[in-house]
């Protein structure tokens, strides 16, 4: 009786002892193989490239291998549920975005993972600004300029998307919103198609994406009014924001890493910790300028507040415009 009392308090012991130290352990065997991270989207686009530079860097700081894995199609959402329904261990990341997280859980409500609950919000890593463009030929230099116009000119002018529901469509929308102006949607499959109706006259305005729209007027070809970042951007400090003319206004393509629901909480202050680590380096932050992108970190609640945040303004904007993707 002696040796089974032994044994099962022996199990006893051993039970605790695995419940309150094995989260420590973790974190300090972690990481012990190659990490990978998800990216849906195609390789060579802009989340690819971005996410190839950060993790590089973040390899270096984590101590281990970071391999890139494209999961693209359906707007991001095949690779964004792969990551969901991954082992929460810490070895398979996501690089989300606005149309993974924000955007396309507010416009289509079948997707096949929670945004919220389905992940754990690891590090926001970078945002991406949107530019006001207009022809050379247009009577605006500005945007005060450019809202009086629209405003003495309901339903005569148009602006071009890069097609229903993604983020230039809702931007636009956003902007209408909020400048009490009626613009006419013109629908393209993508922005460069529409550039050169833009350049023509032929569309009065597009909020393309910084990186895209920017070339164009180094060039010559286009204005540029403003920038959607709230504060102005370091990508451009010269550029005025639309929220100088209409206060609180924003609008930014993010990007963030998330881990599957229960990740423990050590991985994700250590995966954190080198995240931040990695956007602090001058190579990183060269890179991301580049593709017209400023690096942001921070802790997780942050992001996670962020994306909450980003979530509900367009959630609203799609009821409000009664916006479809089709």
């Amino acid at each position: 009786m002696k040796r089974k009392h032994i044994i099962h308090l022996a199990a006893v012991f051993s039970a605790a002892f695995s419940v309150v130290f094995t989260g420590p352990a973790l974190a300090q065997s972690y990481p012990s193989k190659p990490i990978r991270m998800i990216v849906p989207f195609p390789a060579g686009g802009a989340t690819d490239i971005l996410a190839r530079a950060l993790s590089q860097k973040l390899g270096e700081k984590i101590g281990q291998t970071v391999v890139v894995d494209n999961r693209p199609g359906a707007g991001g959402t095949i690779g964004a549920d792969t990551a969901s329904k991954s082992p929460a261990d810490g070895y398979t990341l996501l690089l989300a975005t606005s149309s993974t997280h924000s955007i396309g859980p507010a416009i289509n409500p079948k997707i096949p993972y929670n945004a919220e609950t389905d992940f754990t919000p690891i590090a926001y890593v970078a945002s991406s600004p949107n530019v006001v463009l207009v022809p050379n030929s247009s009577p605006s230099k500005n945007m005060r300029e450019f809202i009086d116009h629209a405003r003495k000119n309901p339903g005569r002018l148009n602006y071009a998307s890069s097609g229903n529901g993604t983020i230039i469509h809702l931007t636009s929308e956003y902007f209408k919103a909020q400048s009490g102006t009626f613009i006419l949607h013109i629908p393209y499959r993508g922005t460069a198609l529409a550039m050169p109706d833009l350049i023509s006259g032929k569309v009065d305005v597009l909020f393309d994406s910084f990186v895209t729209g920017m070339p164009h007027v180094r060039d010559g070809k286009l204005r540029v009014l403003a920038v959607t970042t709230l504060k102005r951007t370091s990508l451009a400090p010269e550029l005025p924001t639309v929220a100088e003319t209409l206060p609180g206004f924003e609008s930014v393509t993010w990007f963030g890493v998330y881990g599957p629901k229960g990740m423990p909480a050590d991985l994700v202050g250590k995966v954190n910790q080198a995240v931040n680590a990695a956007l602090a380096d001058a190579d990183v932050k060269d890179r991301f300028a580049r593709l017209g992108a400023e690096p942001t970190g921070g802790s997780p609640a942050a992001f996670a507040a962020m994306v909450k945040a980003d979530t509900a303004k367009w959630k609203k904007i799609i009821a409000e415009r009664k916006i479809t993707a089709d």
